[in-house]
């Protein structure tokens, strides 16, 4: 385990250094400064007053920001290294393939999931000072909803970049994948179904492997628990899974996808890497 920390601490070290991170705290920490200066916390909108206006907003933000940035970045951990040769070091030195595969993968989800929960955090600490009410609820939930989004798409990352041999390949196939999921949201969703004309449940099942789908919907759920918003397919999901039963899905199902992907590219980079 020694090992694997001392992987996770350098993943860390080299991550506060690079540009990406910088520019990726400051996107985070800058969607909230927004939002205050534009008086979301004053706002209502569907009932919602103060903070709770503010983290909705943040979370339908995050949502869209948040996986590309996690896939370019994190596609260039097993490829970039690969492309530089330091497999040739690492295969020298008492370190185990294990140990450096998911010490890279624990430091850059701490690195990844930080400052996006910083940021929250700074909200609850602006609203507490200027005496606005904090729904710790769903502040608790939001959080294990990005902690899960973060694992998920880092997962995937790991796994393109265990296969890509080159960067230039890693960051376009991640590209390629981010854009997958979104078009999937609806665009695609749709013409299948008008094409195959395949049945409510059928079209419901196949939306919700999008995890991106997975995430807006249980985003929707906390001002909405009915899923009205969402129409006939709500009664789908809600018979299914009950109000409950989604929210808990919303995030065991996509942090699972994130840890199978990590797993079957730490298979891959381990049959592909060793001599």
């Amino acid at each position: 385990m020694k090992q694997f920390w001392l992987t996770a601490g350098l993943d860390i070290v080299e991550s506060l250094r690079a540009r990406w991170f910088h520019v990726y705290t400051l996107v985070f920490g800058g969607i909230v400064a927004l939002l205050f200066l534009f008086g979301l916390t004053e706002s209502r909108v569907l009932g919602f007053i103060g903070l709770s206006r503010l983290l909705v907003t943040y979370i339908q933000l995050t949502m869209a920001i948040l996986p590309i940035f996690v896939l370019i970045t994190t596609v260039r951990s097993v490829a970039g290294d690969r492309e530089a040769g330091v497999f040739e070091y690492l295969l020298s030195l008492p370190v185990s393939l294990w140990a450096w595969f998911w010490g890279k993968f624990a430091g850059r989800y701490i690195v990844i999931f930080m400052p996006v929960f910083a940021a929250m955090l700074l909200a609850v600490a602006w609203a507490t000072v200027q005496g606005i009410e904090v729904p710790w609820g769903m502040f608790a939930y939001y959080t294990a909803l990005i902690a899960a989004m973060a694992m998920c798409f880092l997962g995937f990352g790991m796994l393109i970049s265990s296969i890509a041999r080159s960067t230039d390949v890693a960051q376009g196939a991640a590209f390629l994948a981010w854009l997958g999921f979104l078009l999937f949201l609806d665009l695609i969703l749709l013409g299948v179904m008008i094409q195959e004309r395949i049945s409510p449940e059928l079209a419901v099942t196949i939306a919700l492997a999008n995890p991106l789908q997975v995430f807006r919907t249980a985003a929707l759920s906390m001002f909405d628990p009915q899923l009205i918003v969402l129409g006939p397919s709500a009664y789908v999901i809600l018979d299914l899974f009950g109000v409950l039963g989604y929210k808990v899905f919303a995030v065991a199902y996509p942090a699972a996808l994130g840890m199978a992907s990590a797993a079957l590219g730490f298979l891959i980079f381990r049959r592909g890497d060793l001599p």
